[in-house]
């Protein structure tokens, strides 16, 4: 199993190595070090919110939403 191809249908490294190529002729080398560091903090922040707010393994709802028998809707 090939570690590289991370997407299907990549087979090794030359097709990585010729992505990486034509990303740095579109964006130059000026902008790929600024792209990087604008990745790396937006991931940072979305791990720092994953953490601040872990998910409910269950919504629940509120005490006065909540089933009520004599409450018809």
């Amino acid at each position: 199993m090939n570690t590289l191809a991370l997407i299907p249908g990549m087979s090794g490294a030359s097709e990585m190595l010729l992505i990486l190529f034509v990303i740095l002729l579109l964006f130059g080398g000026k902008k790929l070090p600024e792209l990087a560091r604008a990745l790396g903090k937006s991931l940072n922040e979305f791990k720092r919110g994953q953490l601040e707010n872990p998910p409910d393994k269950k919504a629940e709802k509120p005490a006065d939403e909540k089933d009520d028998p004599t409450k018809k809707t």
